[in-house]
């Protein structure tokens, strides 16, 4: 760092000194500069307790408890000259304790620090002006993950490699270098933001909500095969105990289950989804050609078909797809609400039976 002399014209190598040389305590020094301008820290936040120590079954204490702007508690650890290979497991630890904080916790404890303090304003009024809310029945605070400002003159390699990887995993950890300098019997302070990189930060945020969208459709696509499974089992129990039509058929992850028709490219499936379950006939053999032949050949059937079937049929063409698909739906059933299994599994078993029936015999005299 340089001191810019505007006489001279030239920059002045300021002493890069370490906060033991300069008889710097961490808790009286470091810790009441950040306590009386946070912005130290790169942003605006609400110190509510130093020295934190009500966790229940345990004495330890973290070094300052504070709020930022969304209301959101932040755990801040002080460490001077070196970081410490501890200080990334601390401030975990001290963040799983503070999730537990509810909102009158929090403003009980902010109240004893304003009390220790000498300070004689509300912790309620305080907070409501932080938060610039006009009522404090209307703050939210601690509704989401917990963040961590960690706070060293230099940080060991093994933080700032597990800090990196906190980050990847969506944990919200910042580390801010701090520096001392001298220059005539002057000290200045330096401070750095080292993780996330301030230019990176919006882009690592982005990367880290795209990795918890992929983890939660991951997880959700994962519960959804499950389901299924589940509900395949109880569905296929159902049918083989009157017909022997899906006998061979398993379970599936899939939102559809087939069987052979017993005419080559076209089979008999069930289809489940949020809005509707319907049984079809789906013709898929060689060629787009031969598909839209066999449909039409079907559909001039129509009306004797669904005569049979004593039922209005979906028919498909689907003129930009190779197949082609009829079916009988049943709407406003969701398969992934068990309630409604009982009514799709009746419609789906009984229609299932019914139309492999009437199909049986048309395609005879159709198929080749």
């Amino acid at each position: 760092m340089f001191l810019i002399d505007r006489e001279k014209n030239e920059a002045i190598p300021l002493n890069k000194m370490s906060f033991q040389e300069l008889k710097f305590k961490e808790r009286a020094h470091l810790q009441e500069w950040i306590c009386k301008n946070t912005n130290l820290l790169g942003e605006r936040l609400l110190v509510i307790q130093k020295e934190f120590s009500s966790f229940d079954d345990t004495r330890e204490r973290l070094d300052l408890l504070a709020l930022d702007e969304s209301g959101n508690l932040v755990i801040v650890e002080n460490k001077l000259d070196d970081s410490g290979k501890d200080v990334v497991w601390q401030s975990l630890k001290y963040a799983s304790y503070c999730s537990g904080l509810a909102k009158s916790d929090i403003r009980e404890i902010f109240q004893k620090y304003l009390d220790s303090i000498g300070n004689k304003q509300l912790a309620e009024d305080e907070l409501c002006e932080f938060l610039e809310a006009e009522d404090y029945s209307e703050i939210e605070l601690n509704n989401d993950d917990q963040r961590i400002i960690m706070v060293a003159a230099n940080f060991r390699k093994e933080v700032t490699s597990t800090a990196m990887w906190l980050l990847d995993h969506n944990i919200k950890v910042k580390c801010i270098k701090v520096t001392p300098y001298e220059y005539k019997n002057q000290i200045f302070l330096d401070t750095e933001q080292i993780i996330p990189i301030i230019d990176a930060e919006d882009y690592l945020i982005k990367i880290g909500q795209k990795k918890q969208e992929q983890l939660t459709t991951k997880e959700d696509k994962q519960s959804r095969h499950v389901i299924r499974l589940e509900f395949w089992n109880q569905l296929l129990k159902e049918m083989n105990q009157k017909s022997p039509l899906f006998s061979n058929i398993s379970p599936s992850k899939d939102n559809w289950i087939s069987c052979g028709s017993g005419y080559s490219g076209m089979s008999y499936s069930f289809v489940i989804t949020k809005k509707f379950c319907h049984v079809e006939l789906y013709i898929g053999r060689g060629s787009k050609e031969d598909n839209k032949f066999l449909f039409d050949q079907l559909y001039s059937k129509k009306d004797e078909i669904e005569a049979a079937f004593k039922n209005s049929l979906n028919w498909q063409r689907l003129e930009d797809k190779k197949g082609c698909r009829i079916a009988f739906k049943l709407e406003g059933v969701n398969a992934f609400n068990r309630e409604d299994w009982p009514k799709m599994i009746r419609f789906m078993s009984m229609n299932m039976i019914r139309f492999e029936a009437v199909f049986k015999d048309v395609l005879q005299g159709i198929v080749k």
